[in-house]
């Protein structure tokens, strides 16, 4: 199987040993990412929409270098330190990610990395 790391930039870098994304093929499957600057690699707030947009654009910087879009995402794993929040997510989440939806996952998680409160992971099926 011939794999191909991805990394860019324009998302925050791993923040343990793994990759932001790995391409096989025309399947690309993304790490999940949390509401990090990719600049100053801080959290861009205590708050959880804007925690939810940056992680999407994170996702979204990944997805474009590995060659494709969140449009080309085939499943998304959504995690949420409140699950009270689940209709924010699902309201940010339509308006970044293109129609038709992907399949998803939504799941109630105690804690995230750095104390987020939202991460979002993604597979990818590339158009050949």
């Amino acid at each position: 199987m011939n794999k191909t790391i991805v990394a860019t930039t324009a998302a925050p870098a791993a923040i343990g040993p793994y990759s932001q994304a790995v391409r096989t093929g025309l399947v690309v499957f993304l790490s999940g990412q949390i509401g990090l600057d990719p600049r100053t690699g801080a959290l861009v707030g205590p708050d959880f929409e804007a925690q939810v947009r940056q992680a999407f654009r994170n996702l979204a910087a990944v997805a474009q270098a590995s060659g494709g879009s969140l449009a080309d995402a085939v499943k998304l794993t959504l995690f949420l330190t409140d699950l009270a929040q689940f209709g924010k997510a699902n309201e940010i989440m339509a308006e970044v990610v293109p129609q038709p939806f992907p399949a998803r996952s939504t799941i109630g998680v105690a804690s995230l990395p750095r104390g987020a409160l939202f991460e979002v992971e993604a597979i990818l099926v590339l158009r050949g």
